[in-house]
């Protein structure tokens, strides 16, 4: 199997990828429209996402590029920090961090059709930039783009992931403890716990 070819998300050059995709159907365009605008609603309240990937799964919590935590719609440069199940980063107080590093929002025929895409990377916490080293399981190569769509007759939510592999760039007990997660990711541990969280942001 092939990674998709999807507008806006990274090709899939080395490591392991997924494809993770939900839908939620609707009788016509209106009531489409409708519940995208509750799926925006949650899908840009980050500190909830939690809620919605069932019991067991990461928590969330979203952070401005100066590491102050927010409430607020995402932006470019903002930071997510997850807790995800299972043994924590030993270099920063068991969590892993990513950077938002574009958002954005595409209109096609004559806004019938709406996508947005968030795609992050891993980085370094705010309060240890200075030692470069990515606070995540996945090195800096990799990349996790979540994706909101709408049609008249369904909505969307999506998370692709690319070029995952181990990050090496840490001390021993890190590198075990990011080949280990990695390794489970490449057997679709992962993309389990992304499902539940895709299935989970459309039950409304």
């Amino acid at each position: 199997m092939k990674a998709k070819q999807i507008p806006g998300v990274p090709q899939q050059e080395k490591g392991s990828f997924h494809d993770t995709e939900s839908f939620k159907e609707y009788s016509d365009a209106q009531l489409a429209f409708s519940g995208f605008e509750i799926l925006k609603g949650r899908f840009f309240d980050i500190n909830r996402w939690q809620e919605f990937g069932g019991k067991g799964g990461a928590k969330f919590k979203h952070f401005d590029q100066n590491g102050t935590p927010v409430n607020r719609i995402p932006k470019e440069g903002d930071l997510i920090r997850i807790d995800i199940p299972g043994p924590g980063n030993p270099e920063t107080k068991g969590f892993d961090w990513v950077k938002i590093i574009t958002l954005s929002n595409y209109f096609l025929k004559n806004d019938e059709l709406e996508n947005i895409l968030m795609n992050c990377v891993p980085t370094s916490p705010p309060s240890q930039k200075e030692n470069g080293h990515i606070a995540h399981f996945y090195s800096d190569q990799s990349a996790s783009v979540f994706s909101i769509s709408r049609s008249a007759t369904y909505i969307q939510m999506s998370i692709y992931g690319r070029n995952e592999t181990p990050n090496m760039k840490t001390n021993l007990i890190g590198k075990i403890r990011n080949f280990v997660i990695a390794f489970g990711g490449m057997f679709g541990i992962s993309k389990t716990q992304w499902k539940n969280f895709a299935d989970g942001i459309l039950e409304f």
